[in-house]
């Protein structure tokens, strides 16, 4: 009574005494609640009645009567439990780890000027590896293809489609599809069949190898990986035009491989091919690659529509465009589509509309969380290819091994110097030697190849693990030697670098008007190329597309007040990082003025003015 007094006194305060028998009570009380509960959760299994242990049962039924004694147990204070947290405690060791590395590997900077990044990353991996096995304990089959396919490739491939350079990547598209097309099933068919050819020679002792297993791997090992090429693409800072080349074969080529790998992992179970198999796999190429884009570019589209309502719900705004990603994805794996091509798609087709209507904190939000979500994955799969390589069987045959290094190195060679000599005669822009020497020798293997050997079945395929030997082989080869030399390659042949200058006002204007003036060239003579389609497309989205997926009155805003608002805001976003160091331009035109630069009559003066505003920029 004198506790409860205490605390609804109307003076409010208490003394030392009546907090101290406050405190006392409270105790005694949760110790008798404890005791109780630790008491419950401990029965004493052995159960014994009260007549030593005989049942006795009534006449009108059979009961028995039995005493339960508890044991009084301690409560557990502290206790060990790994299994319940194991799985997401190692999956967060595995960031952790990669993270540091990454980190490690930043730090030195004569390091990472000779070595490329993902090299140093599959040593890490081998030497894990290497700890474990020595400890006796069974290295994980970390890089399984569910893992790779479904968790760490979509993100690196998402974060290459949001951020494609779409200009050149159209400008080029026409090279860029011979050398994934056509330079991929060069490539698949070359290295195959004389693969075969090799292993029919006496003493090889690989004679049991047949001619469709030896095409199954050679579409594996023939296809250039996208993982491999960002990674040491980015390193070298190469020029923009050799760099969409290479990576945008690396994503294209993605639906040969795909249609190349199940066609001859199907005949090789059936033991022939007819005429009519290869009508099929004709039209299954077209199905996988044009599907996986159609699959991407509605999704896109959805995600596009859905930001429309996302003014009041801004914190969800990059959700919807990881989940919409993710899920192109997953529906085109499910019906056996390219999802490479997918992701690309819903990347390029999302991202204008997207950005017109997202927050600009949610455009932060999604580009840095891209990066390092990629980051992150293309820095796992490197350290799980070393760890793969420590953990998995191996078969190894020295002329197996090195005919097929050698092979992929001709075969690529071959394949880009000839389709060269047939581009160079379309293009405005010819290829030098130079640049087919980059592209040639740009063309490295990654753990897509890893990952599809993998999936091979056993059954089907005895040769396998001497497979997978080969394929790791070949990654090695073009990461640690191709990837090593190729900078020194660069500067020695004096490479144009890739410049990091802005774009601006000025050429975005010039950029603009070029593009007038060649459709109206072509549409004087009569001729209607890309420029006059690439006129009318933009025509059409500005009148009909912008006004369904952009919320609002942006829609109408013309592209080169949308261009000169992106790089004012840009420019106010590095003066305040820079704490007042960035000089914004007195002449720059601000923004009410500029609003009413879109009307026609006025936009020569709106030319004009820009243009002289970018000299002074």
């Amino acid at each position: 009574m004198s506790v409860r007094v205490a605390l609804h006194s109307p003076s409010g305060s208490r003394s030392f005494l009546e907090r101290g028998l406050l405190l006392l009570v409270m105790l005694i009380f949760l110790e008798g609640t404890v005791l109780t509960l630790g008491a419950a959760s401990s029965p004493d299994i052995s159960a014994q009645d009260n007549t030593g242990g005989h049942d006795h049962r009534g006449i009108e039924g059979s009961h028995v009567h039995t005493n339960y004694t508890y044991t009084k147990k301690a409560f557990p204070v502290l206790s060990l439990d790994y299994h319940h947290i194991q799985v997401p405690f190692e999956i967060s060791l595995w960031v952790l780890l990669a993270s540091l590395m990454k980190l490690g590997f930043h730090l030195i900077p004569r390091l990472s000027s000779i070595v490329p990044e993902s090299c140093l990353l599959i040593v890490v991996g081998l030497l894990v590896g290497g700890l474990i096995k020595l400890a006796g304990e069974e290295v994980p089959p970390v890089l399984d293809s569910n893992l790779f396919f479904l968790c760490l490739l979509p993100p690196i491939i998402l974060d290459a489609g949001y951020f494609l350079p779409i200009r050149p990547f159209m400008e080029n598209i026409g090279t860029i599809l011979m050398f994934a097309v056509v330079g991929t099933l060069w490539n698949a068919f070359f290295v195959g069949g004389l693969l075969y050819a090799v292993c029919q020679i006496e003493g090889t002792y690989l004679s049991q190898v047949e001619l469709l297993p030896c095409l199954l791997f050679g579409s594996i090992i023939s296809a250039v990986d996208p993982v491999a090429v960002l990674a040491v693409f980015e390193e070298i800072h190469i020029n923009e035009l050799l760099h969409i080349l290479v990576f945008g074969e690396s994503l294209l080529n993605d639906a040969v491989t795909v249609v190349l790998y199940h066609l001859f992992e199907e005949y090789s179970g059936a033991g022939e091919v007819t005429p009519m198999d290869v009508v099929l796999g004709v039209i299954c190429f077209l199905i996988v690659s044009l599907g996986g884009i159609a699959v991407g570019a509605i999704y896109g589209i959805l995600a596009a529509f859905t930001s429309r309502f996302t003014s009041h719900t801004r914190v969800i705004e990059p959700l919807f465009m990881f989940v919409y990603s993710y899920m192109a994805y997953l529906s085109a794996e499910m019906f056996h589509l390219s999802g490479i091509m997918a992701l690309i798609a819903c990347g390029a087709v999302m991202r204008p509309y997207v950005e017109a209507n997202i927050s600009h904190k949610s455009h932060t939000t999604v580009k840095y969380f891209l990066k390092m979500w990629s980051s992150v994955s293309e820095t796992l799969i490197f350290i799980f290819l070393g760890v793969a390589t420590v953990a998995g069987p191996h078969a190894w045959n020295w002329t197996f091994v090195s005919v097929t290094v050698i092979l992929c190195l001709v075969s690529r060679v071959i394949g880009v110097v000839g389709l060269t000599f047939i581009i160079n005669k379309f293009r405005i822009v010819k290829l030098t030697t130079k640049d087919q020497f980059i592209v040639a020798y740009g063309g490295l293997r990654g753990a897509i190849a890893f990952s599809l050997g993998y999936l091979l079945d056993k059954d089907l395929f005895p040769m396998r693990t001497m497979f997978l030997t080969a394929i790791i082989t070949e990654i090695f080869f073009t990461v640690f030697v191709q990837g090593m030399t190729i900078k020194p390659l660069v500067d020695l042949l004096a490479v144009k670098k890739k410049q990091e200058a802005k774009r601006s006002i000025n050429e975005e204007i010039h950029t603009q008007f070029l593009d007038h003036l060649l459709t109206g060239i072509e549409d004087i003579c009569g001729h209607y190329g890309h420029h006059h389609w690439k006129d009318k497309l933009n025509r059409f989205n500005k009148k009909y597309i912008k006004k369904c997926l952009i919320a609002g009155e942006r829609y109408k805003e013309p592209q080169l007040i949308a261009f000169y608002h992106k790089m004012e805001f840009k420019q106010a976003i590095e003066l305040v990082e820079s704490g007042g160091g960035v000089k914004l331009p007195s002449a720059m035109p601000s923004q009410v003025s500029i609003s009413f630069l879109s009307s026609p009559a006025l936009h020569l003066i709106a030319i004009s003015t820009l243009s002289a505003s970018a000299r002074e920029v």
